[in-house]
């Protein structure tokens, strides 16, 4: 079985989030999606937002099992667990639940460039195949001398095709989102709460 784990603080989650996702997918085609909020980063200060509302809004991302087929799950894991939460406790987690899983990360421009910073980064690359994507117009060549690094320490990367789409989730806290930048069932959830000015 295929296993990719999307993870992320979603604070919200907008449709550069839904297209990663869906690159993500079309890279793996996997058996099983799983969309992991963050609870406490180890990178930075935990969301404002409270937890079980950044886990609603994920709902959007469950649109995309008709479209790229394979099951979608969202999990609530890392936001019950205390303290600051490291990528590596998750995998071993899943790889625990679903023993004998393919086990495939995605990760972000910004996230490959300074992988070798994680903790345990070593065991981490040997547990999952790096699903690698642009978030920024430009960044190719520099994700692609950090993957042949990666793999020379025996990592194994596949690169997403999906084009990058600039938006930031802070954009959208600060107001300046363009429209159309929430997905319908993220709108709904952050007009039912009255985030992000809705």
């Amino acid at each position: 079985m295929k296993l990719l784990l999307f993870g992320g603080t979603f604070d919200p989650p907008h449709i550069g989030h839904m297209n990663l996702l869906r690159g993500a997918m079309q890279a793996v085609q996997p058996d099983l999606t799983i969309v992991m909020p963050a609870g406490v980063p180890p990178h930075k200060a935990a969301s404002m937002t409270p937890s079980m509302w950044r886990y609603e809004m994920c709902a959007c991302f469950l649109a995309l099992e008709k479209e790229c087929g394979g099951r979608i799950e969202i999990s609530d894991w890392e936001i019950h667990r205390q303290g600051r939460n490291y990528t590596i406790d998750t995998v071993t987690m899943l790889e625990q639940k679903y023993p004998g899983a393919e086990l495939y990360l995605s990760v972000g421009s910004d996230m490959l460039l300074t992988f070798t910073e994680w903790r345990r980064w070593p065991e981490l690359l040997q547990k999952a195949t790096l699903v690698v994507e642009s978030r920024c117009e430009g960044d190719m060549g520099a994700l692609h001398r950090a993957a042949r690094a990666l793999s020379a320490e025996g990592g194994r990367i596949v690169f997403s095709q999906a084009k990058a789409l600039p938006m930031a989730s802070s954009d959208i806290r600060a107001g300046k989102a363009p429209a159309g930048a929430l997905p319908p069932e993220t709108e709904q959830i952050a007009g039912k709460y009255h985030l992000y000015g809705r």
